[in-house]
């Protein structure tokens, strides 16, 4: 019900910043443009606003039926024309307008803490001000779009240097391949899933470890998702903790999803661990890995935490593996001193908004730490950006990554 709630607020958000956009525009256009009857253009105004909010009328209807009649979610049609006519035409504007909306937030907040002398200069900086609306709203209107096809066709390689002291001469050049969030569907297609694993493959990983999220959802996807992982090429193995839509395939069987997951993927070679260690002998040397479930549907107990993240002996990497980047986690990989923390789940803050100083993202209510590196003494966290989507079909000014981690000695 929560989720209900959250959805019917962010909905109601948007039209209000849809408002803002629309209002702060028209405004801006009569004090540069006087000539311009916009009453004129009244009609097609409004169509065009109903156009780009049909989606959204479409969705809520479809939800209410689909819960009243059947009593679950409704699915969405597969189909390019719905995608590319009503689906991303939605999404695209929203971002437009949220985008552009903070930005003239930003100039109102201004003019109110300098009103006085806004007040006085008023008829002079009218026009000022228009033109900077103006030319946010003309600006963010083409870079929207480009951004968003550059995140959707692009993948990145970020290079993490890791030295440790004292690592074993046959430890030094390891290269660990880190990724997240596959999350094969309908919009992470063959396409998609060829280019990140080709990408993976392009490092030579000796290792190669998944922070889960192997589909988004429903069961179509799972043995897709299992095929292209099963490409990825590694001297040691490609090992997987679990993640929150790896147990979403059947709405209502959270079980059978992970049962069904897990199987594809060792049907390929891949091991997907709930809560368990692998330990891995490099010539003399070893490596272990720590895989903790902590996802929405299942939350570890803190005894289980501290059992499972306590290891006995002194090997020469220890590796920390979860899904979600939680402050629980960091203090258990410090309490038994890992050596690296590696999480996945914020998608980089999959849509994040430029803002002067500080870009801002959704993800930040969950966590502050939505993506790279992070320092606590001796051990390293990483937030992999991952590549699949959730909620929107889209990124933005989040390209997807692999994260190729190379050991070294201090």
């Amino acid at each position: 019900m929560s989720f209900i709630i959250w959805i019917l607020v962010a909905i109601v958000l948007l039209f209000v910043i849809e408002y803002y956009f629309i209002r702060k525009v028209r405004s801006s256009i009569k004090i540069l443009f006087p000539r311009i009857q916009l009453p004129k253009y009244k009609k097609i105004i409004i169509g065009v606003i109903i156009y780009i909010n049909f989606y959204m009328i479409l969705v809520i209807l479809a939800y209410l039926y689909s819960m009243i009649i059947y009593g679950d979610r409704p699915v969405p049609p597969e189909n390019a024309f719905f995608d590319y006519f009503i689906l991303f035409p939605f999404w695209l504007s929203m971002l437009i307008f949220v985008q552009c909306g903070l930005l003239f937030l930003l100039l109102d907040l201004l003019k109110l803490i300098f009103l006085p002398l806004y007040k006085k200069y008023k008829v002079m900086l009218l026009p000022i001000q228009a033109k900077i609306i103006l030319a946010i709203a003309a600006l963010f209107i083409v870079y929207v779009p480009v951004r968003v096809v550059y995140d959707f066709n692009t993948v990145s390689l970020r290079v993490v240097e890791f030295k440790k002291k004292n690592l074993p001469d046959n430890l030094k050049g390891f290269k660990i391949a880190f990724i997240a969030d596959i999350q094969a569907d309908r919009y992470t297609n063959d396409t998609r899933l060829e280019r990140f694993i080709s990408k993976v493959n392009s490092t030579n990983p000796d290792l190669v470890l998944i922070a889960g999220d192997m589909i988004t959802s429903t069961p179509n996807y799972i043995s897709t998702s299992a095929k292209y992982v099963g490409k990825l090429k590694s001297k040691y193995g490609v090992y997987s903790c679990v993640g929150d839509h790896d147990n979403w395939a059947y709405w209502r069987d959270n079980g059978r999803s992970l049962k069904e997951v897990t199987e594809a993927l060792q049907k390929n070679n891949v091991q997907m661990i709930d809560n368990g260690r692998k330990v891995i002998g490099v010539n003399n040397s070893q490596l272990a890995i720590t895989f903790v479930t902590n996802t929405y549907v299942e939350r570890i107990p803190d005894e289980t935490l501290d059992s499972l993240a306590h290891l006995e002996k002194n090997y020469a990497l220890k590796i920390f593996l979860t899904h979600q980047p939680r402050n629980k986690f960091i203090d258990a990989a410090i309490k038994h001193k890992y050596d690296l923390l590696l999480n996945g789940h914020t998608h980089g803050g999959q849509v994040t908004f430029l803002f002067p100083f500080y870009n801002l993202s959704a993800t930040l209510i969950e966590t502050k730490y939505v993506r790279g590196d992070f320092k606590f003494g001796d051990m390293l966290m990483i937030v992999t950006r991952g590549l699949g989507m959730s909620l929107l079909p889209l990124r933005y000014n989040s390209t997807p990554e692999v994260t190729l981690i190379v050991l070294g000695a201090k």
